[in-house]
């Protein structure tokens, strides 16, 4: 009687631990031995965590991960990559209890993109004290306590935007700009960074520039529709002639509500990243223009940077993967079509 007692007690206190957890983050994955190769059990864990896990910039991340990963075994340097993030993009205090646990099972060094500046500034002083390297890709933190930051010049990104909106508009217009996500540093450079360029054109009015999309496509989508209601004339033309969305989530959720009022092409359209849907728009005409990263390069640069800080080696304290304008007259060329079309499955499948 006891034994089957004993044995269904520690059934439900399993069952309740699965519950408990199963919903909160997507589930850390090694690439060690299976997509990334190169693992073993001598291999250094270095944690890859981003803000999400579902867009095709962080899915590009954790493919140049891997990438790296490979190199570093060719070489002679096993690492294995633990891969995990928030399920909710920007999702801060999940992120924050995923770097917690990464530190408390004792990883030899963490990639991190913060959710949010300010944050995410404790728990990598926390990293720091107990000798676990930080690199910081994607987005700039509030504290200097990690050994490189790998990222996309986002204020230049912005501005290249603005510049190219200008271009559009032949400096005369009005223009629309829906943000990301608040407290997110890296959209918020690229934001100020398209303002302070418009700025050169005086001819040209920001009409609308407090609008969040939020974390999600979704949730852009909502929050674009609602934005364009209020600058819709009768005919459900626009009173506006040019938009600027800030990541990829944001582009496109506005894509989907300029399509739904069969607005695109209508107005002068330039986003930030590209997916697959986003690049099919650019060449239907329905995007004027994409400012690329170089995600690929990023979590490449990220876990390679961290190998060399665990190696000894001494590493730049900034690095800039680089930022690019894809329009549909550039996107066969080479430089631009590997930004647009990253090579995913070769490394996550």
């Amino acid at each position: 009687m006891r034994t089957w007692i004993l044995a269904l007690s520690l059934s439900l206190v399993s069952s309740l631990a699965i519950v408990g957890c199963g919903k909160s983050e997507a589930p850390a994955t090694g690439s060690g031995g299976g997509a990334g190769g190169g693992g073993g059990e001598n291999a250094k864990k270095i944690a890859v965590i981003p803000k999400g896990t579902t867009d095709e910039f962080w899915l590009s991340i954790h493919a140049g991960a891997v990438k790296a990963q490979r190199e570093l075994a060719g070489a002679g340097t096993h690492v294995e990559i633990v891969w995990q993030g928030p399920v909710v993009p920007n999702d801060t205090d999940k992120q924050i209890a995923i770097v917690e646990n990464m530190i408390n099972t004792n990883v030899s060094a963490i990639v991190l993109a913060p959710a949010n500046a300010e944050s995410l500034a404790d728990v990598v002083q926390t990293a720091d004290k107990r000798k676990i390297p930080v690199i910081i890709i994607d987005s700039d933190l509030a504290t200097d306590k990690y050994k490189s930051f790998v990222a996309t010049d986002n204020y230049a990104g912005g501005k290249l935007a603005g510049e190219s909106m200008a271009k559009l508009l032949n400096g005369k217009g009005r223009v629309i700009m829906l943000r990301h996500d608040k407290g997110q540093a890296s959209t918020e450079k690229r934001e100020q960074g398209f303002l302070d360029a418009i700025k050169a054109s005086p001819d040209i009015q920001v009409v609308s520039s407090n609008q969040y999309g939020g974390p999600t496509a979704d949730t852009s989508y909502k929050n674009a529709e609602n934005l364009l209601a209020g600058f819709k004339n009768a005919d459900s033309t626009l009173k506006a002639d040019g938009i600027f969305a800030s990541n990829e989530g944001a582009t496109y959720g506005m894509l989907r509500a300029l399509q739904d009022l069969k607005a695109t092409g209508k107005v002068k359209f330039i986003g930030f990243d590209a997916s697959q849907a986003l690049v099919t728009a650019l060449t239907a005409g329905e995007i004027d223009g994409l400012i690329v990263q170089d995600p690929v390069n990023m979590g490449y640069l990220g876990v390679k940077t961290a190998a060399d800080v665990l190696n000894g080696k001494t590493v730049e304290r900034r690095m800039d993967t680089g930022v690019h304008l894809a329009t549909k007259a550039n996107m066969e060329t080479p430089e631009i079509k590997d930004l647009l079309h990253p090579p995913l499955d070769k490394y996550l499948k």
